[in-house]
């Protein structure tokens, strides 16, 4: 594995052609090829024209008749199961198809790269000396059309080799419990006495169940409980505001934080260093990508709905940049097409690359979450930034927070709901840093606040602990691959979250 990743990144132009080559062999021959003539395309320049770029929305017709039973419409193989999204910046699920070739030669596959270059890198690792603790969300079976709809963690473990199982806890009938609270309670029934050296998921959910097997084994801390843990691997959200409170419940020298990019529709990147954030981009994993600059974004779905209408390419912005094209320090908005048959896909990500040999990325945001209610283009990069740097600056560690504008008659501000853990500060002194931090993060920011007076300092609301799971309970949403939505242009979830405390 890590022979073919020293192999492919000195030639990545060349790894990304083979793999649009092959992406168009495999989807020549479905009702999505046949349309917009996918056996004509010899170049880049021919994908472009002739595929028009698509979101969720342009899809979903193919999808529903996938989730019908259909086959072979956007990828040349039977789909059986289906990674159902968390929703973050839309209030609707979606279902992204996981073909055989998508689950094996991309996610899988990704999976192990990380993995090797993790070992390659840390030689003195005892990783695979103990198990591996994943919490899994859920998967569905409709014995109707008999497909499989759920989290992709439980997709991946129910698809994943059977040597995985000798490493990985909790076993499959655990991991797949739909309460989380039960799930957590059986965790610590099987396994606080097992020998666990890594953890993986989404932050906020790995905090609550460390919190709660420690409160059950009464322990200070997690090396009490687990003396060998090493690793934790992350990602669906920022992990700047809870690096700090990992580091307080697991005081270990030894212990490394690995971010992972594993959406439901494919996995991207990993960090290979991990004194470096950016993230190395995956080349051979049946992805191909392409780049819309953020300032371009409108410009770019305006014209492709044109596209998708009827109306000839000619004259309109389809060709977006390549790794070729690409440059350091600049928003993109992630295109991606995959072996799932997802073609010329907007998936939702804002990334900036961090250096271009080899090609690595952070991600910056989410394309629908942001605030910009004033012109002030505040997106989610700079809040969690601005949260671990004034966190850290008052002693203090936050679980979760969001983001609403505050519409008033001169203007505007922003209203911030914040959760701490344990001690509460100042809240007009932290607001005060937040707001300074806020600024010297994101120059339109400043400019609202100094130069025009379109907004006033930002106004911080603290609620009490466990206030963000319990409104993600009430959606439905707890546990998985959930994610509370930091950024919003409305007000709906501040609302709904001010509500349920009265």
């Amino acid at each position: 594995m890590l022979k073919e990743l020293f192999r492919i990144y000195p030639q990545p132009a060349k790894a990304q052609a083979k793999v649009l080559e092959e992406l168009v062999a495999g989807g020549s021959d479905t009702l999505f090829g046949k349309t917009y003539g996918l056996d004509s395309v010899r170049s880049a320049e021919d994908f472009s024209r002739k595929v028009p770029l698509h979101d969720y929305d342009a899809l979903e017709p193919y999808i529903k008749r996938l989730l019908s039973g259909e086959n072979y419409l956007l990828w040349g193989q039977k789909c059986r199961y289906f990674a159902k999204s968390s929703g973050t910046s839309s209030s609707k699920s979606k279902f992204i198809p996981v073909t055989p070739d998508n689950l094996h030669k991309c996610h899988l596959r990704g999976f192990k790269m990380m993995l090797a270059s993790y070992i390659s890198s840390n030689h003195r690792s005892r990783l695979f000396l103990g198990k591996s603790l994943t919490i899994a969300g859920t998967l569905s079976f409709d014995p109707n059309t008999g497909l499989y709809s759920g989290d992709l963690s439980g997709v991946l473990m129910r698809n994943s080799p059977k040597a995985a199982d000798l490493f990985r806890i909790p076993k499959r009938s655990v991991a797949l419990i739909s309460d989380f609270d039960r799930k957590i309670a059986e965790i610590n029934r099987l396994y606080a006495k097992s020998d666990v050296t890594s953890i993986a998921g989404v932050p906020a959910w790995n905090l609550l169940m460390i919190e709660r097997l420690m409160e059950l084994n009464n322990v200070s801390n997690l090396c009490e409980l687990w003396p060998n843990m090493e690793l934790f691997m992350h990602g669906g959200t920022g992990f700047g505001p809870y690096r700090e409170t990992f580091r307080r419940l697991i005081p270990s020298e030894r212990m490394h934080y690995l971010e992972n990019y594993n959406a439901s529709e494919g996995y991207f990147a990993f960090q290979d260093d991990l004194s470096d954030p950016g993230m190395l981009l995956t080349l051979n994993n049946g992805v191909y990508y392409e780049f819309i600059p953020m300032s371009r974004l409108e410009e770019a779905q305006r014209d492709a709905s044109l596209i998708r209408s009827g109306e000839p390419a000619a004259g309109k912005y389809y060709g977006f940049d390549t790794l070729d094209t690409v440059r350091t320090g600049v928003d993109y908005a992630m295109v991606i097409s995959t072996n799932a048959g997802l073609w010329r896909y907007l998936i939702g990500d804002c990334v900036r690359f961090t250096s271009l040999n080899p090609y690595k990325i952070i991600i910056t945001g989410r394309t629908k979450l942001f605030i910009n209610a004033f012109g002030e283009e505040l997106m989610i990069g700079n809040t969690d930034r601005a949260i671990e740097i004034v966190s850290a600056r008052f002693g203090v560690r936050v679980r979760e927070y969001t983001v609403a504008p505050v519409f008033l008659p001169s203007g505007g501000a922003h209203q911030w709901l914040i959760e701490f853990i344990g001690k509460v500060p100042d809240t007009e002194a932290f607001a005060d840093g937040l707001d300074r931090e806020l600024q010297e993060l994101n120059s339109d920011y400043e400019a609202k606040r100094t130069h025009t007076h379109t907004m006033e300092r930002l106004r911080l609301t603290v609620v009490p602990e466990m206030t963000f799971v319990r409104w993600m309970e009430s959606q439905g949403k707890k546990g998985g691959q959930n994610k509370v939505p930091r950024l919003s242009n409305d007000r709906k979830i501040v609302d709904a979250i001010l509500a349920m405390l009265q």
